[in-house]
């Protein structure tokens, strides 16, 4: 019976719609071509909150193996994946972080990294992604928990995070005073 109420939430539309969110969201990490900042911010600024979103609905599930799921996401890709995101934002790589637990014990601002947030926030997706590819009911049930708990107790708040400096930057640069339109339109974000 558990195999079929795993099924049942594995395969619903909102889980569904989340799998669709992570993999444009993964695509567009490792993609090799050279990005400009401006489109790469206009790209994760429409993303990252639709990511938020699918996340938040992400139904409730129980483990059913013993074993956590399988990673995928080497140091390697991490590394590679938070370089080349560094590499884009540049000097405005770095920004000043309120909600780091470590804030609560310091009389100075904490600095925080795009590329580390975004990095993060890719680990734990592009696993559960990874997971989902394979098509095994358990496993894939097993991730969708993993994932879930992780955004509600670490990616959740780094998506957040990330949010603020990225919109500073789109927003408030001299340089972008006309919007870009991107590949990314509202039906795309929708289907």
């Amino acid at each position: 019976m558990l195999n079929k109420e795993s099924d049942n939430i594995i395969y619903s539309s909102t889980v569904i719609d989340f799998v669709t969110v992570a993999v444009r969201f993964c695509t567009l990490l490792e993609n090799e071509e050279t990005v400009p900042r401006e489109k790469w911010i206009d790209e994760m600024l429409k993303i990252l909150p639709l990511m938020y979103i699918k996340a938040s609905l992400l139904p409730q599930t129980v483990e059913i193996n013993d074993e956590p799921p399988e990673t995928f996401v080497k140091e390697e890709d991490y590394v590679r994946v938070a370089a080349s995101v560094s590499s884009i934002m540049g000097e405005e790589d770095v920004y000043l972080d309120v909600f780091i637990e470590d804030m609560k014990y310091s009389e100075r601002p904490i600095s925080a990294f795009v590329s580390e947030n975004i990095a993060d926030i890719y680990q734990d997706v592009r696993n559960f992604v990874s997971v989902y590819q394979y098509g095994l009911t358990d496993q894939m049930n097993d991730a969708l928990l993993v994932c879930k708990q992780n955004f509600q107790a670490y990616w959740g708040q780094k998506l957040i995070n990330v949010l603020r400096p990225l919109h500073a930057i789109f927003y408030n640069g001299d340089e972008n005073d006309n919007l870009l339109e991107t590949d990314l339109n509202e039906e795309d974000l929708w289907d």
